[in-house]
């Protein structure tokens, strides 16, 4: 009897570690999942829950009534790869490490240098497994920009921003594996999505990183031009719905199949708005496929999941921000530092988190993105950074705020901007003194930077035009001057 006694209570003892073990597991795996969904080229408006009339976007429209929706949410720069230098580093383009589209023969942009500190390194660090699924654009393969040399344990997708132009590329990166696509035969026919693999191997990640906290950079490339879907469902849905204009770009070697065809080109295409439409209806879509893995795997609770956009929309390869009124009520476009330009769309969805059906104003912006992660999971954020965490405003509680808002842009001459508060104020032509000017416009009474109020308020533009002056920083790699212009 004593026997079976010891064993009994040996169990008991036997199952209580066991027990114990998998608490403390669950405990060390408490830290919350994040995903970071970003669109190429999407407009502020060109979602329903935005104001979108011309294309349904049910998902995000979904997300936004299941989390919190921002009003006042800025992209980092207005073109692609210092938008997302800024996200990375939480540094805006007067302090970030690349402030342009510097472009590298044959593929590839300039690279982040060695000692760029990215929210991927500091989750890593943190104990995150870390992917990006998209286009990269921050450095070559094998340099210090290459995103596994930034913190990214996996990266799939177009690592040089010029080739995510074709959305049947010769081929894809997975880290440092060039993975040819024959289906498209060196640009000569379209049987390989590129869209259609980069989601595949996103949705792969989730799957198997299930157990552990991840962080999932996923930089969609649609919208972004070329326009180009395949046929199915999104085509037929808008086929036929708008009078089309088609786009013929008559450039030689733009159209895949030409002898001379040139990567950086788009693609002529015979219903540019259905298949514009089409487009953001696909990121939608993946939008809810991701939304309904988490759901599938019961991790939906604890993981944020984040929508936005790098830039405002663009007008390249037969796109027409006006038909769908891309911007709504603000002025300006991609490679504009009016509001068009780089206010963007942005929703936060986290369960457990943030209260449903939420919309706040809180001004915000790419470099605010770092500080925010970092505080969620628990880590410190590195100083001297420009972003201020927004995780208070997702949880309902105190904010702080930033003092004003700086960007630059070093294409069209020279461009700068301060938000401060209601006012606004754009620097143009800045390479050229005796063309240059301030304009300043009021936000709270002008959305639409219509009246420019400069001459009313000089006390203002000085003050403006003074931040404007201590927020930049020289850089080397991307100089403020004439030469630096594309």
């Amino acid at each position: 009897m004593n026997r079976i006694k010891i064993i009994y209570f040996s169990i008991l003892f036997l199952a209580s570690l066991s027990s114990c073990k998998k608490e403390t597991k669950t405990a060390e795996n408490t830290k919350p999942n994040i995903i970071y969904i970003l669109a190429d080229d999407l407009g502020y408006a060109d979602v329903g829950v935005y104001g979108q009339t011309k294309i349904e976007t049910p998902n995000i429209d979904k997300m936004a009534k299941e989390g919190m929706l921002f009003t006042q949410h800025y992209a980092g720069s207005t073109v692609c790869a210092p938008s997302r230098s800024v996200l990375m580093t939480g540094l805006h383009t007067g302090h970030s490490p690349v402030r342009g589209n510097k472009e590298i023969i044959p593929e590839g942009q300039h690279p982040m240098k060695a000692e760029a500190y990215t929210v991927a390194e500091m989750l890593k660090k943190s104990g995150y497994k870390t992917g990006a699924f998209g286009k990269w654009g921050l450095g070559f393969v094998g340099t210090e920009g290459d995103p596994n040399n930034q913190g990214f344990d996996e990266f799939y997708g177009y690592n040089c921003q010029r080739y995510a132009h074709r959305y049947y590329p010769s081929h894809v990166w997975h880290n440092s594996k060039k993975v040819m696509l024959e289906g498209n035969e060196n640009f000569k026919k379209t049987e390989e999505y590129a869209g259609h693999l980069i989601h595949n191997k996103a949705l792969e990640f989730i799957e198997t990183n299930k157990e552990a906290p991840f962080f999932m950079f996923y930089p969609n490339v649609a919208p972004h031009a070329e326009l180009i879907m395949p046929e199915g469902e999104m085509m037929d849905k808008y086929r036929g719905k708008f009078e089309e204009t088609p786009y013929v770009n008559k450039r030689s070697g733009s159209d895949y199949g030409d002898e001379s065809f040139e990567v950086k080109y788009y693609t002529s295409q015979k219903e540019p708005r259905t298949t514009f439409a089409a487009m953001v209806g696909l990121l939608d879509k993946q939008v809810g496929e991701i939304l309904d893995k988490l759901k599938e795997l019961g991790i939906d609770d604890n993981t944020i999941v984040i929508f936005t956009s790098d830039n405002g929309p663009h007008k390249e390869g037969g796109a027409d921000p006006t038909f769908f009124d891309s911007n709504g009520e603000l002025r300006g476009l991609k490679r504009d530092l009016y509001e068009g330009g780089i206010r963007v769309p942005m929703i936060a969805r986290w369960p457990s988190k943030i209260k449903p059906n939420s919309k706040t104003e809180h001004i915000s912006a790419f470099w605010d993105v770092l500080p925010t992660f970092a505080e969620i999971s628990n880590v410190s954020a590195p100083e001297n950074i420009d972003g201020i965490s927004f995780l208070p405003t997702l949880t309902g509680n105190e904010q702080k705020t930033h003092d004003h808002m700086y960007w630059e842009f070093h294409e069209q001459g020279g461009k700068k901007a301060v938000r401060k508060g209601k006012w606004k104020a754009v620097k143009l032509n800045c390479f050229y003194p005796e063309k240059t000017r301030v304009e300043l416009y009021d936000l709270s009474v002008d959305i639409g930077e219509e009246n420019n109020v400069a001459a009313l308020h000089p006390e203002v533009v000085k003050e403006l035009s003074l931040i404007m002056e201590s927020e930049h920083v020289e850089n080397e790699d991307f100089p403020f001057k004439a030469e630096a212009s594309n």
